[in-house]
């Protein structure tokens, strides 16, 4: 049961954080704002992540996910409604700061209680299921916030995503006893590593930081600049929405048989892979111009990087020292969210000097590296074995 409520929780915070970055983006927009602008305004959404999530990681060690999880809920659902009520372009930077604070509370708390509820055996099967989840709220998210737009304007989609969160923290406070209090189970998350008093890792685990921030701005941007690219080739609102949505759904499905690959193959091989296709998607994208190549190139995109990050978050979590996988996940967001802050300021620069599509030309080169080195760091088989 508290598996099955962990994984609604992830369902409704991913809901609303995806489909408030798409709101907020084309409020932006329609108020004037600057591609300088837009670009700080993604960065805001990770600033709260990047400087608490490893404090947080150590405080749901220590203290259990209750707390966090209830001041998640209640950002999330005080950041979202902003817009309704004050249209402008600085509450949307007070509302994205908001809802990057619920997702610095929520992101490192669910990470951890999935790997913490599970059995080492069950632990495949758990993460994908914890990326299904991601996956469709990520497929419902941009679509439902399209769609609200064309119908209600930005405010009344922003007040729609809103109640989901309200609903999030509505279950929290009626079905708080399903959430344990602190660690439920006392997993060896990795039997060989010692117990090193709180030292951080080894060569791997920082090696873990690299592949999974520069899947994470991979991700990040491709999911940023597709709705500024459909703006600019005049795609309605809706039809941004459902773009964005093929990378989800893509994802959707990749991670229904994630469990099975990571069972038959090393994890470095797949995670090659997934920055190969991610690469193709970005390199497809200058090419497309209208609605459906637009899709085309997100649904190919997710097909690779849609495993990108629950792989990192399998093996961040096994090469975790026992009794500090929070603390652990939580350098990795901190990892991830310093990309997530100054890759968006710094490609928002770079598309003022070299346009628009520059991004997604140096995305394709990064994301080709990143595949070439993972290949070149495959281990023997037996290194995958604990995921």
């Amino acid at each position: 049961m508290a598996i099955i409520y962990t994984l609604v929780l992830v369902s409704i915070s991913f809901f609303g954080i995806n489909a408030g970055r798409v709101i907020f983006t084309l409020f932006a927009l329609k108020l004037g704002a600057s591609d300088a602008v837009i670009g700080f305004l993604g960065g805001m959404f990770y600033i709260f992540p990047l400087l608490l999530s490893m404090p947080l990681g150590l405080f749901a060690d220590r203290r259990g996910p209750r707390p966090l999880l209830f001041a998640g809920s209640a950002c999330a659902t005080c950041g979202l409604s902003i817009p309704f009520f004050i249209p402008q372009i600085a509450a949307l930077f007070v509302a994205a700061g908001l809802c990057g604070l619920s997702l610095a509370f929520y992101h490192v708390t669910l990470q951890n209680q999935i790997g913490l509820l599970s059995r080492p055996e069950d632990r495949p099967r758990n993460f994908s299921n914890f990326s299904l989840a991601g996956a469709m709220a990520n497929l419902a998210g941009p679509t439902v916030a399209g769609f609200s737009i064309d119908h209600l304007g930005h405010g009344g989609a922003s007040l729609v995503i809103a109640s989901f969160a309200f609903f999030a923290l509505w279950l929290l406070l009626f079905w708080n006893r399903v959430v344990p209090p602190r660690e439920p189970m006392v997993i060896d998350n990795n039997p060989e590593a010692a117990d090193d008093g709180g030292a951080i890792g080894t060569s791997s685990l920082w090696g873990m930081l690299a592949a999974s921030a520069l899947v994470q701005i991979g991700t990040d941007l491709f999911q940023f600049y597709i709705p500024v690219y459909g703006y600019s080739i005049h795609l309605s609102a809706t039809a941004i929405g459902i773009a964005v949505s093929c990378f989800a759904l893509a994802s959707f499905v990749v991670r229904l048989f994630l469990a099975r690959m990571v069972a038959r193959f090393p994890a470095e091989r797949l995670l090659a892979g997934a920055f190969f296709m991610g690469a193709l998607g970005y390199a497809m994208v200058p090419f497309t111009g209208n609605a459906w190549m637009v899709s085309g190139a997100a649904f190919i995109f997710g097909l690779g990087m849609g495993i990108g990050t629950p792989l990192t978050v399998m093996m961040m979590f096994s090469r975790s020292t026992k009794g500090r996988s929070g603390r652990d996940l939580g350098l990795r967001l901190t990892s991830n969210n310093l990309v997530r802050v100054s890759g968006p300021v710094v490609f928002g620069a770079i598309v003022g000097v070299l346009g628009l599509l520059s991004v997604f030309w140096i995305n394709a080169a990064l994301l080709f590296l990143g595949a070439v080195i993972a290949q070149r760091s495959i281990q023997p088989r037996k290194s995958s074995t604990h995921l």
